[in-house]
């Protein structure tokens, strides 16, 4: 993805892309051969028409002893075929467009299953508005393919093999001459196909670059404002429409192209045969309601392979769709559960250990995050990290939680190998507090249980108290079952922060970690949400990560990085008396709180 997609190799932009649906398609087999009964249905009642007005023809107005009951006859048969054809198109409709929906929607599934087990890495190097624009946006075409292109193609290819077999047997001379024209048909096909299977890709592209551009906007309209940034935004907006639509006309200028050469020579060709015909039926080798029949079928099958032109321009926009989408699909992590991981000791202890741990990130492979880095945590112990910025504090906590694993050294928790171990059962142990505070769109409950989803409305509200949080929420129109908005928008920062401190406590694992957690309060809710976390601190393993030093004081340990490497550890008795980075550090933070 991300780059990937400018160079895509050649098989992801084949229509046998579309294999991937059929996979998720075939286990509705009996859905399947339903849909295709009344397809073959509705094709046959569609060539039975021609020769309904064929028997019309030669049997009530043919033949000069016509009587009003050979005409009611052949009248009441092409009311048969009518009928028929109507129920087996309509249900046809309805098995097609069922099969279509839920494939669908067991493809969305399945993707964002996957993408469930992909590390922060892969969301790092992949803008996830481009990532929900493939959910969205091009499974919508594959809905729109499933649906219904494939079945009109099935249906119109049915129809114009079914069409020629019945020209041949009205006459084998016209239709010959039919099928021997047919290559001038399929030759523009595959010319145009594979150009509109590569504008179609370059359109799918450009239309997630506005959907990308629309999400990154919106989700930061505060700033856009504040800064007094919208007309570049509209631009920038402007210009990523722009693009998607210089590709689109392309796109459907060549399809545009395409479909005119196909259905003039399609009907060009017909009535050259319709004028040899005429000839036949004047020399009295041929009678009236076959020319008609032949030309009724004619008809039929131009329109029939004219219409699966069409439809083959939605097949390769769905082919590309389906190579976007299975670029996702088969995106794997490398953060997995061996074959037999070893499982954690019990009871659990939070112990956690960095053995000489070296850790570069895959997107800056030049930089070394930690060096050579070795820290023992015993359980129970609160250990405070700080540094300046880009010292490598938070990517600790980021390899404890196995969002990535170390190119040297290792990580334990409790004695364990993380990568011995299953991540699941090593992230059960943990409970985080991230420095970018994260709501979802839900209820004030529903935030606070995402820590632990079985807690009881009684532990909800215990968690929210240690963390200063009920009172505001009490506050709420409707209290905890209070909808938060998007990103928790209905709060203050400080609020949000308490309330996913809380979410951390009620999942009361051994191993606490906090990335700035107290860095959006104010000076009284800090104090009080200090006093819960030091005295939940006193019962499990804590690592704090904080800038402002005010909150580490009672840490058992403070451990001070710099360039990836601890540099000093002690207490903030003995580091301030050091005189080292922690001293010039806290000169310069409590010399501006006293200013």
């Amino acid at each position: 993805m991300g780059s990937k997609s400018e160079k895509q190799p050649e098989e992801t932009r084949k229509i046998g892309n579309l294999r991937l649906v059929w996979r998720y398609a075939s286990k509705y087999r009996l859905q399947i051969a339903a849909a295709a009964f009344f397809l073959v249905l509705s094709s046959a009642a569609t060539l039975a028409i021609p020769y309904g007005f064929k028997r019309v023809i030669d049997r009530g107005f043919g033949s000069d002893g016509a009587s009003a009951e050979a005409v009611g006859t052949a009248f009441e048969y092409l009311l048969m075929i009518v009928v028929v054809l109507a129920a087996a198109t309509s249900l046809r409709y309805y098995f097609v467009s069922w099969i279509g929906e839920r494939t669908i929607a067991d493809l969305r599934v399945a993707v964002q299953e996957n993408l469930l087990t992909l590390p922060p890495r892969f969301f790092e190097e992949n803008r996830p508005s481009e990532i929900a624009s493939r959910l969205t946006a091009d499974t919508a075409i594959l809905e729109q393919v499933v649906g219904s292109s494939v079945s009109i193609a099935l249906r119109n290819l049915a129809t114009g093999i079914g069409g020629i077999i019945y020209l041949f047997a009205l006459s084998p001379k016209l239709a010959g001459m039919l099928v021997i024209g047919l290559p001038l048909v399929f030759g523009p096909v595959i010319f145009f196909g594979r150009r509109i299977r590569s504008l179609s890709r370059s359109s799918q592209d450009r239309i997630a670059d506005v959907g990308s551009t629309v999400s990154e906007t919106l989700g930061a309209m505060k700033v856009v404002q504040a800064f007094g940034q919208e007309e570049r935004e509209l631009g920038r907006f402007r210009t990523a429409v722009e693009n998607a639509f210089t590709v689109a006309r392309h796109r459907f200028s060549m399809r545009a192209v395409m479909t005119f050469t196909i259905i003039a020579l399609v009907f060009g060709s017909i009535v050259l045969l319709l004028w040899e015909g005429a000839i036949d039926v004047a020399a009295g080798r041929m009678t009236g309601g076959t020319i008609a029949a032949f030309v009724f079928t004619g008809v039929l099958v131009g329109g029939a392979f004219g219409a699966v032109t069409e439809v083959y321009g939605d097949l390769l926009r769905g082919s590309g769709a389906a190579g976007r989408i299975e670029e996702l699909m088969r995106e794997r992590t490398e953060i997995r559960a061996p074959a037999n991981p070893v499982p954690l000791p019990e009871p659990a202890r939070g112990a956690l250990s960095f053995d000489q741990v070296t850790f570069l990130y895959p997107t800056r492979p030049d930089d070394k995050a930690v060096h050579e880095l070795s820290l023992a945590i015993a359980p129970g112990e609160t250990v405070a990290v700080v540094g300046p910025s880009g010292a490598g504090k938070s990517t600790l906590f980021q390899l404890a939680l196995r969002f990535y694993d170390p190119q040297e050294g290792r990580v334990t928790l409790d004695g364990v190998d993380l990568r011995d171990a299953d991540p699941a059962a090593i992230r059960e142990r943990i409970a985080f507090v991230p420095q970018e505070t994260v709501l979802f769109a839900a209820s004030a409950r529903d935030n606070l249980r995402y820590g632990r989803w079985d807690a009881s409305d009684d532990e909800i509200h215990e968690a929210a108290q240690a963390a200063n949080a009920d009172e505001f929420i009490a506050q709420l129109p409707d209290g905890y079952d209070s909808f938060l908005g998007e990103g928790g928008a209905r709060l203050s920062g400080g609020q949000r922060q308490r309330i996913a401190i809380a979410r951390a406590l009620l999942r009361d694992s051994p191993l606490l970690l906090l990335d700035e957690a107290t860095s959006a309060l104010d000076a009284q809710s800090e104090r009080l949400v200090q006093e819960a976390l030091e005295r939940l601190m006193q019962t499990r393993t804590t690592v704090v990560i904080a800038h402002r030093l005010a909150t580490v004081r009672a840490a058992h340990r403070i451990i001070v990085m710099d360039g990836g490497r601890i540099v000093e550890e002690g207490t903030h008795a003995t580091l301030s008396a050091a005189n080292g980075l922690y001293a010039s550090l806290a000169k310069l933070q409590f010399a501006g709180q006293a200013a």
